[in-house]
Order: structure tokens, then sequence, then C-alpha cells
């Protein structure tokens, strides 16, 4: 197996078997579970009176985006909690001179540490996308914007990993990690607010903030565009990390 996947694998070990990290998944889906079941009981409720209706939304609008939408909200609190303690937790524990004494490369390092913490959330993006799937054998589902929604959602939560590495890079204390990466991602979501209250929906302000780059997903509109937002977002805050683990190691020596 290569360094990467060396370092990914014990990155996610360390997860799975940190209480914390079980306790937060535990509270992730049984909140998302309730949100859920409280969404099919309003679309219960609410059925006879779509019957009428020519064009009326069905489960999957009323029911199964809105709550994707609302874990990739929960996702900008969740993500800093999961990545703060990939170097900031190193650094703190006094471990971070073996790593970098190990002969892996920076950049094998950093993306080590950001798979390891990526597979945690993609996990907690499955579990939560495959309570609507499970309608699937009782009613019909927009499978083609359900999967979109999750395209978008899984693209998202690899951008905020990416973020939450590079913050937990740059900072000594894992708490001080994760609030960088809160304050980091809650601008990046309200960069545009001043514009949008403008009225300014397509300048180059807009683009750089999350949800103009999210939204279209949850329409079931996949767009190379947003897309590769999402991605060059994520290699340029691995980057930036791979950069900052040098000056690390620099210092060390």
């Amino acid at each position: 197996m290569s360094a990467v996947g060396l370092i990914a694998r014990h990155e996610w070990r360390r997860l799975a078997v940190a209480p914390f990290a079980w306790t937060l998944a535990a509270v992730v889906v049984a909140l998302m579970a309730w949100q859920f079941l409280l969404a099919l009981q309003g679309f219960i409720d609410l059925a006879p009176k779509l019957g009428g209706l020519k064009d009326a939304p069905g489960v999957t609008d009323l029911v199964a985006l809105p709550l994707l939408r609302s874990f990739s909200n929960l996702l900008m609190l969740l993500v800093p909690l999961i990545t703060m303690r990939t170097f900031a937790g190193e650094r703190r524990a006094a471990t971070l001179p073996l790593l970098l004494a190990s002969g892996v490369g920076d950049a094998r390092i950093v993306l080590g540490k950001y798979l390891g913490a990526l597979g945690y959330v993609l996990a907690l993006v499955a579990l939560v996308a495959l309570m609507p799937l499970a309608l699937g054998a009782g009613t019909t589902l927009d499978l083609g914007k359900l999967a979109a929604a999750t395209l978008g959602l899984a693209l998202f939560a690899a951008a905020l990993t990416a973020l939450g590495v590079l913050c937990s890079a740059w900072a000594a204390q894992p708490a001080l990690a994760a609030a960088a990466t809160l304050a980091l991602t809650a601008l990046l979501a309200v960069v545009d607010a001043g514009a949008r209250l403008q009225g300014v929906a397509n300048a180059g302000i807009n683009y750089l903030a999350l949800p103009t780059h999210l939204e279209p997903f949850f329409r079931g509109i996949v767009a190379s565009v947003d897309a590769m937002y999402f991605m060059l977002l994520a290699g340029v805050a691995l980057a930036l990390a791979v950069r900052r683990l040098g000056a690390l190691r620099t210092r060390a020596d």
C-alpha cells in the first residue's frame, strides 16, 4: 500500500476508534432522521391536496431535497469538528515531528490526512442520502435530481474538508483550527450577501460564494463550472496546506 493510503487508513482508524466521532455520527444521523420523518409526515398530510394540482411537487422536492439542503448547512458545522485534529492534534501531541521524519513527502502526508477525513465525511453524506432513497420502495423518486443533489453535496463536503485540513495545518490547537474553519466557510457562504441585497446576482463576487455553486445541484443541474469550483477550492486549500507543512518541516530542521 502507498504512503498516502497508509496515512489515510491511519486517519480513518483514528476517527473510527474515537468516541467523539461515533457520538457525532450518532447525533447527526438521529437529527437528520427526525427531520426526515417530520418532512415525510408533512408530505403525507399534504398529499391529498397535491393530488388535484397539475405538475405538483413530489416527494423528492418536498422531502428528499430539503433534507439534503439542510444537511449541507449542518456540514459547515460538522467538518471543522472532524478535521480540527488532522494536523493541530499532531502538533498538540508532539507527534508531528515523527510524521515529518518518516520520509514521506509533504504532499502525500496532506493528501493522506485529507482522504482519511474525507472518507468519514462522505460516510455521513451516504447515510443521510440513504434516508430518502428508502422511499423508493413505496413511491416514485426523481432519481436523476436526487443523484445530482448527492453529487453536489459530496463535492461541497470535499471542499469543506480541504479547508478544514488547511486550517488545521496552520493552527497550533484543534479548537483554534475548528474556529478558523468555521469562520472561513461562513465567510465563503455569505461573501456575496451584500451584492445580493443590491440585486446583483451574476457578478464575480457571486462566483466566490459556496451557495452559488451548490444550489444548482439541488435543482438537478450538474454544471461543469460548479463542479470545477469545488475541485479548484479543494486543490488550492490542499496546496496551501502542503506549503504550510513544508514551512513546519523547515522550522523543525
